[in-house]
Order: C-alpha cells, then sequence, then structure tokens
C-alpha cells in the first residue's frame, strides 16, 4: 500500500453533489437508518440528525418501536417505521423500505442479542444499494465471520456499492479476530472489497483499491459517546445523494473533525457534546463552499 493521503478542506472542495434549486426532496436521496433500541435511543437520533444535516432529501428511521418515541420528539424531520414482532415479517418491511432508499445506514444502538438484528444485516448486505455499518452491526459481522465476510466481499459481484465499515480500534480487532495493524486493516478492505474507516485520534480510511487516506484528530471532546452515530449518518447521507463510497467516506470524516475542532473552539472540549458537533456543521460547511 501506498503513503497515505492526507485529508484537508481543498481535497474535500471538489466532492460536493450538485444541488438545483428546482429540485424536491426525492432528487436528494432517500436514507433508511437502521439503528437504536430500548436502551439506545440517542443512536438513532444522532444519525438521523445528522444524516438531515449532511443534505439528504429524506431520511427514515427503521427501529423496535421503542426506540422511535425518543427519535420522534427530537429529531422530527426524520420519517418512522417500526420493525414488526417476527424475523420474517421484519425482513419482509425492510425488503420494503429498501426497494424506496438510496442507501442504508445500520448498526448504532442495535440490540445485537436481538435476532432480527443479524437478519437485517445479512439482508442489508445481500440487498441495499449503498451501505454503511457501524457498532451493533460490525459486531453482528464478526461473531458470523465466516458466514457474513463473504457475504460483504460479493456486494460488487451482485452489482451493489462496496459498503463502508467505520469501526473504532476496538470493533476493528474483533472484526479481525486479531491484532489491528496497518497491513492487516489494507488487506481487509481489499480482500473485502470494502471501504474501511478506522477512527482514532487519526482515522485512516482504507479503500479497496489498496489507497488510504488519513486525517489527524487529537481532540479528547471526541471521546464521547455519540460521536461515531454522528459520523455514520454523515457519511451515509452523502452516499444516499450519489457520492461515490470513497468520496462519502473522505468528505464525513472531514467534515466530522473539522465540525469537532470547532466546538472544541467554542466550547471546550470536556463541556462539548455530539449534538453539538451537529450544529457547526453548518459553518465548515460554508468554508469548504458545501453550502448548497
Amino acid at each position: 500500500m501506498s503513503s497515505c493521503t492526507n485529508i484537508t478542506k481543498e481535497l474535500v472542495k471538489g466532492m460536493a453533489p450538485v444541488r438545483d434549486d428546482r429540485a424536491h426532496k426525492n432528487d436528494f436521496g432517500h436514507l433508511l437508518v437502521c439503528a437504536g433500541s430500548e436502551f439506545m435511543t440517542g443512536a438513532l437520533v444522532l444519525a438521523c440528525s445528522s444524516a438531515l444535516r449532511s443534505g439528504a432529501g429524506l431520511v427514515t428511521a427503521f427501529a423496535p418501536a421503542s426506540a422511535l418515541a425518543p427519535l420522534q420528539a427530537n429529531c422530527p424531520c426524520a420519517l418512522t417505521s417500526a420493525w414488526d414482532e417476527g424475523v420474517t415479517a421484519t425482513l419482509r418491511r425492510a425488503d420494503q423500505l429498501i426497494s424506496r432508499t438510496t442507501a442504508v445506514a445500520a448498526g448504532p444502538g442495535l440490540d445485537e442479542s436481538d435476532p432480527r438484528s443479524k437478519a437485517l444485516v445479512e439482508e442489508f448486505l445481500l440487498n441495499a444499494p449503498a451501505l454503511v455499518l457501524d457498532a451493533g452491526a460490525l459486531n453482528i459481522i464478526a461473531h458470523y465471520r465466516e458466514e457474513l465476510l463473504p457475504v460483504l466481499a460479493s456486494r460488487k459481484e451482485r452489482g451493489l456499492l462496496p459498503a463502508v465499515l467505520t469501526p473504532h480500534v476496538g470493533e476493528m480487532r474483533r472484526l479481525l479476530a486479531g491484532d489491528v495493524t496497518d497491513e492487516v486493516c489494507a488487506k481487509f478492505a481489499v480482500d473485502n472489497t470494502c471501504l474501511l474507516v478506522l477512527k482514532d485520534n487519526k482515522t485512516l480510511i482504507y479503500t479497496p483499491h489498496d489507497t488510504c487516506y488519513s486525517i489527524q484528530g487529537d481532540n479528547s471532546g471526541m471521546a464521547k459517546g455519540g460521536s461515531g452515530d454522528v459520523l455514520t449518518g454523515l457519511i451515509a447521507g452523502f452516499l444516499a445523494q450519489g457520492i461515490k463510497p470513497c468520496n462519502a467516506g473522505v468528505a464525513g470524516v472531514y467534515f466530522h473533525s473539522a465540525a469537532g475542532a470547532e466546538t472544541a473552539r467554542q466550547l471546550g472540549k470536556r463541556f462539548m457534546l455530539p449534538t453539538d458537533v451537529i450544529g457547526r456543521l453548518t459553518k465548515i460547511f460554508e468554508d469548504t463552499e458545501w453550502q448548497g
């Protein structure tokens, strides 16, 4: 693998999708967010909120009914659809939703012990046209490595875009069932035909084409639960608008990091919250000439 390309504002400037003022919501993509559970409702709120801020035209939350009330109160612009009681009925509903969406994000706050979660992750791997996997979805893949990694790797053969995986180092260790090294992560991305966004104080993006991108964060204010959910929503929202996976990953990581740095400057690293980062995206979009 060659040396990593540094992710900068200049690199991201040219990646903005075109926005026509005569367009309507369906022209800007429809994202399905499968996230949240009874005791992790905030993950769904954060992912949907950042996806809407990314410019996606429609965002539908697909979650257990117990996770939807907090979303409806805190993110009223998102549509909602509840899981059914059984696996078969839930998959049937998922298929209906996938047919109407341009991208899927899955994993933040998922109950990994719920059999519907595993079935949905496999369904998205098989059928979602564009896909971001995080948190619980990654742990499910790690648990069923022999079954699900071949499905992940086969997406290109089935005419689907490479999936974007956004693990932190612990999740990556579980995916690999071994030590996390630069060489092993690069090989994982190539072997499984996916874009791998490895989150840490220095975030690294490994592509299926054996190239690499990096950005240095060094912001302890981002070391709080929910920060990764914001990133998931951003990348998935860009995918839903038609940005290719590599550009969506690079742009998402840049805006997430830059908005985090702006939040730290304004509020302080100790005090800032992931919700505050979403509120600072507007300034970073403007600075990067992505405002519309």
